[in-house]
């Protein structure tokens, strides 16, 4: 589990296209006609739990935007320069300082039609952020972010295995579902390790070699 077999599987990229939406439909349609459009709405807010989907959004959005020619930056619990879209992720965790700045750039952004996007783990008037801040993120377009049922992560899952090329038997998911955590990135993770080792191993996925994996992620 040591070797790493870097260059051999491809690299998987959050986009809006391999989000598996799920209960949150939507919450992805606004997302690209927030992308596509020239005016509107253009600040939105994605609150839920952890593992549910957030950083996945916000980075496909940044991706897609770059795509288009547009600038755009993603950043984790902190405030970049202004772009043409701008993702914060995990808002709660900015300190007093940067919550000034995320305040100064909403207003910024705004006014020059940018696309803000931000995330937390709640709704916007239960964050524990500067009033003025919490008012602002309550403005725009706000949505829950919804959890994906045991169906969905199946679907997720396969759909991650067959980007990298993992023939990934149905009792191997049934078992990574009952047995590994209950959040998605977990899961993936999971994914990703027992895709190395059946490469390094030159071995088909299967249940035994999934216990393996799963041993030595907890070691």
């Amino acid at each position: 589990m040591t070797q790493l077999l870097l260059g051999i599987a491809p690299e998987w990229t959050p986009t809006l296209d391999n989000f598996v939406a799920g209960r949150n439909a939507e919450l992805l349609s606004a997302l690209r006609q927030a992308l596509a459009a020239a005016g509107g709405e253009r600040c939105l807010y994605v609150w839920g739990e952890a593992g549910g989907g957030k950083s996945h959004l916000l980075q496909a959005a940044v991706e897609a935007a770059r795509a288009a020619g547009c600038s755009a930056v993603y950043v984790y619990g902190e405030v970049p320069e202004a772009a043409q879209v701008v993702a914060v992720d995990d808002v709660e965790r900015l300190d007093d300082a940067a919550q000034i700045e995320l305040f100064a750039l909403f207003n910024r952004m705004r006014e020059s039609g940018a696309m803000l996007l931000v995330s937390g783990t709640q709704a916007p008037a239960h964050l524990s952020l500067r009033d003025d801040l919490r008012t602002r993120l309550g403005w725009g377009l706000v949505y829950q972010i919804h959890a994906l049922d045991d169906d969905e992560k199946t679907q997720a899952l396969k759909q991650h295995a067959m980007a990298r090329g993992l023939a990934l038997p149905d009792e191997v998911t049934t078992y990574l579902l009952r047995h590994g955590r209950r959040d998605l990135p977990a899961l993936l993770a999971t994914l990703d390790a027992l895709d190395e080792q059946c490469l390094r191993l030159k071995r088909v996925a299967s249940v035994p070699l999934l216990k393996e994996v799963m041993r030595a992620v907890t070691e």
